[in-house]
């Protein structure tokens, strides 16, 4: 008991009598007894809304995932709904995915919104996060929320909330609802459903969203070239598996193969470490069945089916994972191309993207006309573009993290439809003699050849959060002047709102709301960004390298070349 902070333990005692119910309190009270580090870790704050919503270790405790914590969080949205919609019919959207406990959780979500008076449409089965997206806006709903915590490891779960435009919080009703959750006390969560404000929902909503991912991701692709290209598609146990095939079959693709092994949703992801397109292991049994089937094409998606990795064929016919910027550049390339075709692409077309995104990506936008914005990281951001910008006509956009939306009908990134626009480009550039990855290269002479990293440091629980928080704060107060003998040109501080310009010393404001983010650009056109996760226990370091590309012969070297710069700049951060 002693080893037990005293704040901690009257935080948890309070979890010991009503209203909480006999397993909480029975957990919380063997915890007390038995296992203060994790007492600590449940009870030394509340958990708090990230980059991608709510995400967390489920089990007891504020800062855990449990029906009190999102009860509370449902409970203060309820609130924020009367206040901001009054005198109207409230109605919500409520989708879960694959996780453990996702089925109950989305239910008691539903059980608080309706004992609040609020119309409920809950889906039957498990749906993917952009089909919720998408259903905000297609059922006229107010808000919308769906139970998941996209690739985290199975411990987790969480709670993301989609506003009016389908779009996840932002500024200022985020604010106002953080505010008005810390100010309930649990006892104030009205958990007794009125079942006839709940009503299930499926093939309908289902039926309009391929409909839509169709009508999105298609562009005048030939029959011939849709039954030349053979595809493997795997779900990683998740949520996709619901549409992402019946999209492609909808646009008229036969040759899909999907790995059975992994068809079947499974919050405990059996055949993975991770669940994370990001991951190459995910991809492996995708990878193997590609060899066998002899594909031209490998995609994955997480959990939710909101973010896909993409393998495809290199010069050589090896099959080759592509990262989450290579894949945006081809795909906004191609999207910019078809309005060009079509006689839609003018000033007021804009393509977005994230502050920690390649640059790369500007540049091509740019080059055709379009307007470039660029956002914080996170799809909240680049929905907030697009509903505050009625005049303007998004075309696409992406995040290196493996997550691209086409046009704006869904409000977040989009995996149904970003894959049928991946098949649409290498089938056609398939029949055009070309393929996806040779327009990539064809993409690097033109523009320049970007190499890119994402380096993730795990820091879990108290202590982890303590260590990143310093690695800022020395990072800020002890900025580097030089990064692998570049000189440092410029640091951008998003949390200040500064840009420092360290060659003619001085400054400008960042037209872009704060957040935690640090990015140093070199005088050789690195770009190195460090940022703590918005959902994961982490601080990623994001490079960026270039160099000119002179033909497509020269690009096997001159990615080398830029691997090696890469394995330097880590090692004067003391990341390798």
């Amino acid at each position: 008991m002693s080893r037990i902070k005293p704040e901690i333990l009257t935080k948890a005692k309070a979890w010991l009598s009503h209203p909480f119910d006999k397993e909480t309190r029975e957990r919380v009270q063997y915890l007390i007894d038995n296992n203060p580090i994790e007492l600590e870790e449940s009870f030394y704050k509340n958990t708090s809304f990230g980059t991608g919503g709510m995400r967390d270790i489920m089990g007891v405790g504020p800062n855990r995932i449990n029906k009190y914590t999102l009860g509370k969080n449902t409970q203060g949205i309820s609130n924020i709904l009367k206040q901001e919609f009054k005198g109207e019919d409230l109605k919500v959207v409520i989708a879960y995915d694959c996780r453990k406990n996702s089925r109950q959780l989305a239910q008691i979500v539903a059980n608080v919104f309706s004992a609040n008076g609020i119309k409920v449409f809950l889906f039957s089965d498990l749906r993917s996060t952009p089909e919720l997206s998408f259903a905000v806006k297609y059922l006229d709903c107010h808000c919308g929320i769906v139970l998941t915590a996209s690739h985290n490891p199975p411990e987790y779960n969480g709670y993301k909330v989609y506003w009016q435009d389908g779009g996840q919080l932002v500024p200022p009703q985020d604010n106002m609802i953080i505010q008005e959750i810390e100010k309930l006390e649990y006892n104030e969560i009205k958990f007794e459903a009125n079942k006839d404000l709940i009503e299930v929902i499926d093939e309908k909503v289902d039926n309009a969203f391929i409909e839509a991912s169709v009508k999105n991701g298609s562009f005048d692709t030939s029959s011939s070239a849709k039954d030349n290209l053979k595809i493997v598609f795997t779900s990683l146990h998740g949520t996709s598996s619901t549409v992402n095939p019946q999209v492609l079959a909808k646009a008229g693709y036969k040759n899909v193969f999907t790995v059975k092994e992994q068809d079947e949703p499974d919050g405990n992801f059996p055949t993975v470490k991770s669940p994370n397109p990001e991951e190459p292991e995910a991809l492996k049994m995708a990878m193997d069945l590609a060899e066998e089937k002899d594909a031209d094409i490998v995609i994955g998606t997480d959990p939710d089916g909101d973010r896909l990795g993409i393998a495809v064929r290199d010069l050589n016919n090896n099959l080759i994972l592509l990262n989450g910027n290579q894949t945006m550049v081809v795909m906004t390339w191609f999207l910019l191309e078809q309005w060009k075709k079509e006689g839609k692409l003018n000033k007021n077309s804009f393509v977005a993207s994230t502050i920690v995104s390649t640059p790369m990506l500007k540049n091509i936008t740019e080059n055709s006309g379009a307007q470039y914005h660029e956002v914080l990281t996170g799809f909240k951001w680049i929905a907030k573009l697009i509903k505050d910008h009625p005049e303007l006509d998004f075309v696409g956009g992406g995040e290196e993290s493996f997550g691209y939306m086409v046009g704006d009908f869904v409000r977040d990134k989009d995996a149904a439809t970003a894959t049928l626009l991946a098949c649409e480009i290498a089938a056609q550039m398939g029949a055009e003699g070309s393929s996806f990855y040779k327009k990539l290269l064809e993409l690097y002479t033109e523009y320049g050849l970007y190499r890119e990293e994402l380096i993730s440091l795990v820091k879990k629980g108290m202590d982890g959060e303590s260590q990143i928080k310093q690695m800022m704060v020395d990072l800020r107060e002890n900025p580097l002047s030089e990064i692998n003998g570049e000189k440092i040109v410029l640091i951008e501080d998003y949390q200040s709102s500064e840009a420092k310009n360290l060659q003619d010393h001085t400054k400008h404001t960042l037209d872009i709301p704060k957040s935690n983010v640090l990015i140093y650009y070199t005088e050789e056109g690195t770009k190195i960004a460090a940022r703590p996760s918005g959902t994961e226990p982490k601080i990623k370091f994001y490079i960026s390298v270039n160099s000119e590309l002179k033909s497509i012969e020269e690009f096997e070297d001159a990615s080398e070349q830029l691997k090696g710069k890469i394995v330097k700049i880590k090692a004067d951060l003391h990341l390798d």
